[in-house]
């Protein structure tokens, strides 16, 4: 099959998106446009701030847009759009006039949808990967054009893991191109469902196993409660030796108990404030010996 000839229409919103649009654009394609969502609030104050891909475009001097009123400007140029993490579903109506292909991070059929990074490490998936697939007005259900798999590791976080994915996508995606789209394969085997994570899952479970904790931690940034205040879970250990802890004691060394063990505490950050040491937080605790967190 011939390099892919089209210009490339980019729809996308995070930095793992960004990833792949700087990727795309180092390899010499040319984009005709980005679209993404609209600027907002990041962090504090009252200023908003463009999105990751679309301070890319800005800085490669492409046209940018926050809906789909230029593709449908736009409708009789032959064009192909590409679709990494954008946030929305494309309709029918644009798609009918616009192909695109989609960089989906998981090895589909399983974990279509929102949150499959999140979703691969909390099952303890021992792998997963990047899916070039057409996009359908259905979620992530299109014919694959490629895939890559990659391992997930044991320090492997949701954030870390998603910008390895991003790299590994945006690789894909080029060789994908370069090499000509073809024939897409359909999707085969049991599909599982990556659902958005809610706000609910954020909260640690202490009685739950140490590696069920363990994932949490790395998938979540999850958070555990004292008293009435938030500690966020930045990262942690999983604790080898024998430790007598009831599920949620916390002691002097940042072992937590759980149902079957312990974890240890190595980064948190207390409400209000930076993300610290677990050990500088705890030595700021003197006095108790033994914590409970709920």
């Amino acid at each position: 099959m011939p390099r892919e000839a089209r210009p490339l229409v980019f729809l996308g919103t995070p930095t793992a998106a960004a990833t792949v649009l700087s990727t795309l654009i180092n390899s010499g394609f040319e984009i005709a446009h980005v679209i993404t969502r609209a600027d907002a609030r990041r962090g504090r104050g009252s200023s908003t701030t463009p999105s990751p891909v679309k301070q890319i475009a800005l800085d490669n001097e492409i046209e940018v847009s926050h809906d789909m009123a230029w593709l449908k400007d736009n409708s009789d140029r032959e064009l192909l759009g590409i679709v990494v993490a954008y946030g929305k579903i494309i309709p029918a109506s644009v798609l009918s006039h616009t192909p695109m292909i989609n960089v989906h991070f998981s090895l589909l059929p399983r974990w279509c949808g929102a949150a499959p990074v999140e979703r691969a490490i909390l099952a303890g998936d021992a792998q997963t990967g990047v899916c070039i697939m057409n996009v359908e007005e259905t979620l992530d259900t299109g014919d694959v054009f490629a895939q890559r798999e990659v391992n997930i590791l044991d320090a492997h976080t949701a954030e870390s893991l998603t910008a390895d994915l991003a790299v590994l996508g945006g690789e894909l995606l080029v060789d994908t191109l370069n090499d000509g789209l073809g024939a897409g394969v359909p999707q085969h085997g049991e599909t599982s469902y990556a659902a958005k994570v809610s706000a609910e899952e954020l909260l640690l479970d202490w009685n739950l196993s140490s590696i069920e904790v363990s994932r949490r931690i790395r998938a979540l940034r999850s958070y555990t409660m004292l008293g009435s205040q938030r500690l966020k879970v930045i990262t942690a250990d999983l604790v080898t030796d024998a430790v007598q802890l009831h599920p949620g004691q916390c002691d002097g060394l940042g072992n937590v108990g759980t149902r079957d063990g312990a974890v240890r505490l190595i980064s948190v950050q207390p409400e209000g404030k930076a993300i610290m040491d677990a050990s500088a937080w705890l030595r700021g605790r003197s006095g108790q010996e033994i914590i409970q967190f709920s």
